[in-house]
């Protein structure tokens, strides 16, 4: 009786193994044939919004300040690096020098985050928790890959990340 349930155990721990494998792109890192990107938008939220996750009427921020931290299944730091927005507030961020131990526990949609840093608008550069923007916004993999010859970059998603006006006039009602 003890053979057959350790033969389910077994069975079983192997097919959530699998699948927990297959339910992530791979990403080979340490031969060099694959790089991984972060791309998403900064903006700066309406007064309209503010205290919510709407970016409804929300402008993009040139030359906005963001950072992706990634960090090992030891929640240690093993890759930071602060990205500039291009002038229509979009960032594509390559993750050169990034390095997996592992390649489960530490696959960049577990250990990545994405966080703002610095807006140069200086009437729309307090922090905001758009997308746990203030915590890090997690990563997404919408399968985007990029291929060349004998490279390959898979493209994750964050975001999109927000700042807001420190002071908004007050709203009205009549």
């Amino acid at each position: 009786m003890e053979a057959s349930q350790l033969k389910i155990f077994l069975s079983s721990f192997l097919l959530l193994l699998l699948l927990s494998l297959a339910a992530f792109p791979s990403v080979t890192i340490a031969d060099e044939t694959a790089a991984v990107v972060v791309e998403g938008m900064v903006y700066c939220q309406s007064c309209d919004q503010l205290g919510s996750w709407s970016l409804t009427g929300a402008e993009p921020i040139p030359a906005a300040k963001i950072s992706v931290i990634c960090k090992n299944h030891k929640n240690q730091v093993i890759f930071y690096k602060a990205f500039e927005t291009d002038g229509n507030g979009y960032f594509y961020a390559e993750l050169d020098g990034f390095k997996m131990s592992h390649n489960v526990l530490d696959h960049p949609l577990h250990s990545c985050h994405v966080k703002p840093v610095s807006s140069p608008l200086e009437n729309c550069n307090f922090l905001s928790n758009v997308n746990y923007g203030l915590y890090g916004s997690p990563l997404r993999y919408e399968n985007k890959r990029l291929f060349r010859k004998d490279w390959e970059v898979v493209v994750y998603s964050a975001g999109p990340l927000a700042f807001r006006p420190a002071h908004c006039p007050p709203k009205t009602h009549y």
